[in-house]
């Protein structure tokens, strides 16, 4: 009973200042694109990651259909059956996912008649349920509802069942221990991000002690609980499901910086600085920001603000033992031109760096700045994913040229 009718593209298609024209070009260009990865056998599945992330995402629900199950290596031909009532009757967390969804119906489309919701909202309590039953390692937790009413919504009943379980067991896995310790630790990854880029903003949030609980619900429901626009939730989702598990955090941390104006102006203290920041502006530039987080990804691997985050590096997080996703080396395309681009431009940075070192003894903030002027914060979208895509490669476990185990 998913919907139809959606033909949902990026938040800001011909919106970013594109022409209608050229963006119709582009659309069609990129349509044929998805098609042609998707037809060859084995599936793509780099390219498709590239095209999830590039601008405008996976253009509409059809679409997603077809690439959201690639990207999750989820096998569409054998799907689980709807599970029956018994389940509802002996699972420890019915009444609170019943609960939780009763109160969900701000997530789905405005004039749905009631019959059609209420119906969906039976099918996200069988999904919620069947998931926990077949992994007791899971625990539930409130938000988990806002991430799967968005596959249900996109792809169905069944097929969200399978994708939902993949996702739980692994880009979720942390936020569904039996303690929020692995989820306040991934929080913690916000900060220093937030230092590399902007050190004024940084010293602010410090100095008011906001914290970072006012991204909570940003992370742990993959902003579906925040944004109101569903094409904008399925356009982060397209992002988030091609990249490593971390992204979200990113992605909070470019919102943050692009309110740089607002916060600094705020007053400097924890319940005001936290009351503007738990507000998100439902009218934020997405494919800029994106973008954005997809070049800071590639500029401040997790790896390089482990050591900085306030809890120390768990070797049981998701983030860290989970490398991301396998991708069988002949599925590899990668754009020799775009390769050649980032050595280049490696090379040019630590030439520029190393002579700036000669010439002056800069202080540890203008030395952060240095090296945001020599890396560059506007990375070409196409190399952004395409580093992107290269540094889930290189994390990939290697389990038989599988995606997950």
């Amino acid at each position: 009973m998913y919907l139809k009718k959606s033909k949902s593209v990026g938040a800001s298609s011909p919106l970013n200042g594109i022409g209608k024209q050229d963006w119709d070009s582009r659309r069609k260009r990129k349509v044929a694109e998805i098609s042609q990865a998707l037809s060859v056998t084995p599936v793509d599945v780099a390219a498709l990651r590239r095209m999830a992330i590039s601008e405008g995402g996976l253009l509409t629900d059809e679409i997603r259909r077809k690439v959201w199950p690639k990207l999750l290596n989820v096998h569409t031909d054998n799907l689980p059956e709807k599970p029956g009532e018994d389940l509802r009757e002996n699972h420890k967390d019915y009444h609170q996912v019943l609960l939780d969804v009763r109160r969900s119906l701000r997530r789905f489309p405005p004039g749905m008649p009631d019959e059609q919701r209420e119906g969906l909202q039976e099918e996200l309590i069988d999904i919620i349920l069947h998931v926990l039953d077949r992994n007791p390692q899971l625990h539930y937790y409130q938000g988990y509802h806002d991430i799967v009413v968005t596959f249900l919504l996109v792809v169905g009943e069944r097929l969200a069942t399978a994708l939902v379980e993949k996702l739980s067991t692994h880009h979720l896995r942390d936020f569904m221990d039996p303690t929020m310790d692995n989820t306040k630790h991934i929080l913690n990854y916000l900060m220093p991000i937030i230092e590399r880029v902007n050190p004024d903003v940084h010293d602010f949030m410090q100095q008011a002690e906001v914290g970072t609980i006012f991204a909570l619900s940003w992370l742990i429901t993959w902003f579906g609980h925040v944004l109101s626009d569903f094409r904008h939730v399925v356009r982060l989702y397209d992002f988030f499901l091609a990249c490593h598990p971390l992204m979200p955090i990113y992605f909070a941390a470019v919102i943050v910086l692009h309110r740089e104006e607002e916060v600094l102006e705020c007053e400097c203290d924890m319940a005001s600085v936290h009351h503007l920041l738990s507000q998100i502006p439902q009218d934020l530039p997405y494919e800029t920001l994106i973008s954005r987080a997809g070049d800071l990804f590639v500029q401040f691997p997790p790896s390089e603000l482990a050591r900085e985050a306030a809890q120390q590096y768990s070797q049981q997080t998701a983030a860290s033992t989970f490398k991301d996703f396998e991708l069988a080396s002949a599925q590899q395309r990668p754009d020799t031109v775009l390769r050649r681009r980032r050595k280049e431009q490696a090379a040019l940075a630590a030439q520029s760096q190393s002579h700036a070192q000669a010439m002056v003894v800069a202080r540890p903030r203008a030395k952060r700045f240095v090296r945001l002027a020599v890396m560059g914060l506007t990375v070409a979208l196409g190399a952004a994913a395409l580093a992107v895509v290269n540094t889930a490669l290189e994390w990939a476990p290697k389990l038989d040229l599988q995606l997950f185990p």
